[in-house]
């Protein structure tokens, strides 16, 4: 195949994908919020790696979510409104702040996630046959793959 067609057909390959993932996202928020969550998926992601990884500090948490550290500190503004998270200074440097997680941001994430995590398991029970589960699967590690791809290697073409 040329490398003009194999261009075009990738091109058409990533704005379907784009699309796909845009409408899934919207979803799985619709899912949070329906149970009465009103968290954007970027506060829910931040509160994610604040339990996963323990407490850090802003410019880590822009650096891990891809995103500018104006994002972050707008983002974190609104959780420590809410009570969500918290920050306190750094005890191996009195300059920095770390963002904690709160014991209410623990408990509002358990249930956003549990929330979304029951509609995404009802989707799939509903619209996937058992038959394409394995496809599902196979979908889903090219997914991760394509999540960790090398931002600067795709744009510049190498």
């Amino acid at each position: 195949m040329p490398a003009k067609s194999r261009s075009a057909a990738a091109d058409a390959l990533a704005v379907r994908l784009a699309v796909a993932i845009k409408r899934l996202r919207s979803r799985l928020r619709e899912a949070v919020w329906g149970s009465g969550m009103a968290l954007p998926l970027a506060q829910l992601a931040i509160m994610k790696h604040l339990r996963d990884a323990g407490p850090t500090t802003a410019a880590v948490l822009a650096a891990a979510e891809h995103v500018s550290h104006q994002a972050i500190a707008q983002n974190l503004t609104a959780l420590k409104r809410a009570g969500l998270v918290r920050t306190a200074p750094d005890p191996t440097d009195g300059r920095k702040s770390l963002v904690h997680i709160t014991a209410v941001g623990h408990r509002l994430f358990a249930s956003a996630v549990a929330s979304r995590d029951a509609w995404l398991a009802h989707a799939i029970e509903e619209n996937v046959p058992a038959g394409e589960r394995a496809a599902l699967e196979r979908a889903i590690l090219l997914l991760e793959r394509l999540a960790t791809a090398d931002r600067t290697r795709a744009s510049t073409g190498e």
